[in-house]
């Protein structure tokens, strides 16, 4: 409107004319431009904040990092499991006595930086390796293999459980350094006992031509962080007279973060968020204090900087796909899918060129399944069709390279669950 009156304006040659009608379009008219403008802009607010989903609050963030160069202050990352920031210790009274017993044992973990593909080869082929321990006593010859570590892997199915005694959609985590961590297992030694009264002194493996691969010391990263929060006052009954409402304030903690509450099952029968506090409506007639995960925001960090990329399963998608998430329907179709892709930050440098269905048959895609734990026990897998998606790659940074089988996993993973009726599958074109 105002480019009009304006154009209007300028096309009128009697300079006193357009004087008096400036002013006159100035003083009225232009304010009620601006304010049916305002006006406009609200009602355009409102309808985005109806349809903005509370998910976002539970993105998760993943990175890597040095055991030396861990912050214990950091904006908002933490270690996934926060053991990790002490030194791994090897017990040899342990080793000793499973080497007697002719048993496995784990001595310690550690990152391998290479691709999927290329690290599960390498876990396949049960190849043994060669290593040294030294005690007090001297130095021992050892001889090891490598076992895929479930550690990670295995809080990521516990952060599963929590979304759903909290009722939340579940979204696959894009974690890829947690596939990548392996276990050393002692098979052997060059004697047949230690002392055990001595204590390690060091420990070394050599990997031969994946040594370039191995990376000891090395802690994942998250922004969760476990809280014990107390209740901001004296339990009070439930509107159904059964159960009570236990509330814990967000005001110290922090409103703008996602909060997950967990403990018994049977202690939780639904759960409450407002802007500042959450509600927990339990059978519990006393509870001074609740466990519960915090899922902090994203915070640019402005002093310090990662060694290693960082992952997100966070979405940045528009209107269109916040109402579709909203509404609960999908149109099943191969531009439906492709939305639902590159809504994704994962996905860019990613590029969806084709989805084909095809008779059940064994998988022959490259990608693996992150929501193994999530089961479907109405579907028989080995019939249903298979859906595979084709992909392409487009300005991928150096620094992902090694991850691009990861990626596609995620993205492959989330299409699985929107599509449980088939067996999704990646691959490249």
């Amino acid at each position: 409107m105002k480019d009009i009156i304006r154009d209007r304006l300028n096309k009128m040659e009697d300079l006193e004319q357009r004087r008096m009608l400036k002013d006159l379009m100035t003083g009225v008219f232009l304010n009620l431009v601006e304010y049916q403008e305002t006006l406009n802009k609200q009602i355009e607010q409102r309808v985005f904040d109806e349809v903005l989903p509370q998910e976002e609050r539970h993105d998760v963030y993943v990175t890597l990092c040095a055991r030396d160069d861990l912050d214990p202050i950091h904006e908002f990352l933490y270690p996934i499991i926060p053991e990790d920031v002490e030194p791994q210790t090897v017990f040899l009274s342990e080793a000793s006595e499973a080497l007697v017993r002719k048993e496995e044992i784990k001595l310690f973990t550690f990152y391998m930086e290479c691709g999927q593909q290329e690290l599960q080869a390498l876990l396949r082929s049960n190849r043994t390796f060669r290593g040294q321990l030294v005690t007090g006593e001297g130095r021992h010859a050892i001889t090891v293999r490598l076992k895929s570590s479930t550690a990670y892997i295995s809080k990521v199915e516990e952060l599963y459980r929590i979304f759903c005694k909290n009722s939340l959609p579940w979204k696959s985590i894009n974690a890829p350094y947690v596939f990548k961590f392996v276990d050393c297992i002692l098979v052997g030694s060059d004697g047949d006992t230690w002392d055990k009264q001595h204590v390690v002194k060091e420990l070394s493996i050599h990997l031969e031509e994946f040594e370039s691969y191995k990376r000891t010391n090395m802690i994942p990263l998250w922004n969760i962080q476990k809280l014990d929060m107390k209740t901001g006052g004296f339990p009070v009954p439930a509107s159904d007279r059964i159960n009570y409402e236990h509330v814990l304030p967000l005001r110290k903690t922090g409103s703008e973060h996602g909060y997950l509450v967990d403990g018994d099952e049977s202690h939780i029968r639904y759960i409450k968020r407002s802007e500042d506090e959450i509600t927990i409506v339990s059978p519990l007639e006393k509870s001074d204090s609740w466990t519960v995960l915090k899922i902090a925001g994203y915070v640019e960090t402005r002093i310090g900087r990662m060694d290693f990329p960082l992952f997100t399963n966070a979405k940045r998608e528009g209107f269109a796909g916040k109402y579709a998430r909203q509404e609960g329907r999908s149109v099943r179709s191969k531009g439906e899918i492709a939305r639902m892709v590159h809504a994704y930050q994962a996905a860019e440098g990613l590029e969806l060129e084709d989805v084909i269905v095809v008779a059940p048959g064994p998988a022959l895609g490259i990608t693996y399944s992150l929501n193994g734990f999530v089961s479907d026990h109405v579907r028989v897998e080995a019939d249903k069709h298979r859906m595979i998606l084709r992909f392409s790659k487009h300005g991928i940074q150096p620094e992902q390279a090694i991850f691009l089988d990861d990626l596609l996993s995620f993205l492959v993973s989330e299409i699985q669950l929107a599509f449980p009726e088939y067996r999704c599958e990646g691959e490249w074109m």
